[in-house]
């Protein structure tokens, strides 16, 4: 069968409440669903080597012409988010001048913790990003590392890095908005070639979210041993994330960008927020 659609989507546990239920009940052999970190479905997306997925709020900021964004859907936080954060082995307030490391997998985590670290905080550290096996066995230890996804869940607690700063958290307190890390982008060409399907797809999404909220205790205990970590804390986590893209989101995303734009991040201008669906 012809393929009509390539989705991306996030193979972190967050996408769970809504992938899981996606898995048993779509059963749709002409959408093509590649599963990915969020760095790698960014430069397919680009590539035009998928069509529509989860991708970071920062691939929107950067190439604004080539998407759109899907309305009611993101992954996103009013508050702690849980799986994006910076460990410390000091108080952020004195990273100034000293190593963090910054993981690879996700470019809007990177500047979130910039954001945070220089506009919040008001320090300069060197930054050095790879993966943490590339930080194990580097030749200086950081003082600070940037973990994401079910890496973060499986570090949280790490001896090594007695402060733990929960990013979401972090620009909630200082903006008093919400964090959007990803957005549904959909490529410009496909949506104007088959925006039937762009349709159907959303459709079935707002559909897996309304029945994964529902199925939450369930779809917990199914992942929580992929970390591993307790059931009850792993369906606390989750119930903690959110995934509409309403006006208070939008709002964030803006925030988000006039950073992006004024630390000149490869953002050269107010960028519009073209939702379609």
């Amino acid at each position: 069968m012809r393929v009509k659609a390539r989705i991306g989507m996030v193979n972190f546990i967050n996408t769970a409440p809504f992938y899981e239920v996606w898995r048993r009940t779509v059963q749709r052999p002409d959408w093509q669903v590649t599963e990915a970190t969020p760095a790698v479905l960014n430069r397919m997306l680009y590539a035009g080597e998928l069509d529509l997925g989860f991708f970071s709020s920062h691939e929107y900021a950067v190439h604004p012409g080539s998407y759109k964004i899907l309305g009611d859907l993101s992954i996103s936080a009013s508050g702690p988010v849980g799986s994006v954060l910076l460990l410390s082995s000091v108080a952020p307030a004195e990273l100034d001048g000293r190593l963090v490391f910054l993981s690879s997998q996700s470019q809007t985590s990177v500047s979130l913790v910039k954001i945070v670290l220089e506009e919040f905080y008001g320090v300069r550290p060197r930054y050095q990003v790879g993966t943490v096996a590339d930080c194990a066995q580097g030749v200086e230890q950081p003082a600070a590392v940037l973990v994401i996804g079910d890496e973060a869940l499986r570090m949280r607690n790490h001896a090594r890095y007695p402060y733990r700063i929960d990013l979401g958290e972090t620009w909630h307190r200082h903006t008093g908005l919400p964090f959007v890390f990803a957005v549904w982008a959909v490529r410009e060409d496909f949506c104007a070639s088959d925006f039937d399907s762009v349709v159907e797809i959303h459709q079935e999404l707002l559909r897996c979210i309304a029945e994964g909220k529902q199925e939450l205790r369930a779809i917990s205990a199914m992942v929580a041993p992929r970390i591993p970590m307790p059931v009850e804390e792993c369906f606390e986590y989750l119930r903690g994330l959110e995934y509409d893209l309403g006006p208070q989101k939008q709002e964030a995303l803006r925030c988000f960008y006039e950073y992006l734009i004024k630390r000149g991040e490869g953002v050269l201008e107010a960028l519009p927020l073209k939702i379609c669906g």
